[in-house]
């Protein structure tokens, strides 16, 4: 029986690092999460624990990271692989690759977090079969990936989904410190925080805040659908646990599109938005999908 072939992958979000060592067959022989603080110091324990899982015999080449962004993703840019104006204290202009490259000795790959786990949904998830396919995490940050044909979509840099602009609901004001009523500003875990004043995990299940928070998240579905007209669009993050909050950004999204779409014959709304067909391993999954397309 031939020995497995080990990757490492990382996927690098605004609060935790998940690290992990996976075979192709997805099997998570190891894992391990770190909690975001400066790049410096987070790096360095990422390293420690790749640099730990090599002497334990889980030798690897190549390594995927899912990460945070914006990015630059340019391969011929002086800045690639680099974290560029991010909302994140103290991670703007961070080389990241370079520093994992230099410290493990391994080939990267890298991805916005959202695009890899929108990659890894259409390989093994909940839009597997389709030609266009949208994942929106909602959880510290807001941020949307899109998969066309089977690629991840670049264009000028990658898409800043949570960056699009939407009328804020009565009474309520964003806090994106770049664009204010921004979708990442109205409904990501961060701003529904500083927005009511408590951490979203706290707020009772009848709270206005997560009847404001669906329509927030419905109008901007609402945006995804007639700009990218995707077969699936996919709700993730940890905000989108809350239950019955899937139900109602459907209802929503139901109502902005006002039956504007002509949808084909025995296909919903519904069916076309939908949680996680990975669970919470999306993300690690999506780095794992990076490098076996490399």
């Amino acid at each position: 029986m031939n020995n497995p072939i080990y990757y490492a992958v990382v996927e690098g979000g605004g609060t935790k690092f998940n690290c992990a060592i996976v075979d192709e067959q997805r099997n998570i022989h190891v894992s391990h999460r770190i909690s975001t603080t400066t790049p410096q110091e987070t790096i360095a324990l990422v390293c420690d624990f790749f640099i730990q899982q090599r002497d334990l015999g889980f030798t690897f080449e190549k390594l995927g990271l899912a990460c945070f962004g914006p990015l630059d993703l340019n391969r011929g840019s002086k800045t690639f692989g680099c974290i560029t104006a991010t909302p994140k204290p103290n991670w703007s202009h961070y080389f990241i690759v370079e520093h994992i490259k230099t410290e493990l000795n391994c080939h990267v790959e890298l991805e916005t977090d959202v695009n890899a786990a929108a990659l890894a949904e259409y390989r093994w998830g909940a839009s597997q079969n389709t030609s266009v396919s949208i994942y929106i995490t909602i959880g510290t940050g807001l941020g949307g990936g899109v998969i066309i044909n089977g690629k991840p979509l670049h264009g000028l840099i990658h898409p800043e989904i949570g960056h699009t602009l939407i009328p804020p609901p009565e009474g309520i004001e964003g806090v994106c410190p770049f664009h204010g009523n921004c979708v990442e500003g109205l409904a990501s875990g961060t701003a529904m925080s500083k927005i009511w004043q408590q951490p979203a995990e706290t707020l009772a299940d009848d709270h206005i805040a997560w009847d404001i928070q669906a329509q927030v998240i419905a109008k901007l579905c609402h945006n995804l659908f007639v700009n990218f007209s995707p077969e699936r669009i996919i709700l993730g993050g940890g905000v989108m646990n809350k239950p019955n909050l899937l139900e109602k950004v459907r209802d929503y999204t139901e109502v902005s599109l006002a039956d504007y779409l002509a949808l084909p014959e025995g296909v919903r709304l519904e069916d076309l938005m939908s949680m996680p067909g990975l669970g919470e391993n999306s993300g690690l999954f999506g780095a794992l999908a990076l490098v076996l397309q490399e």
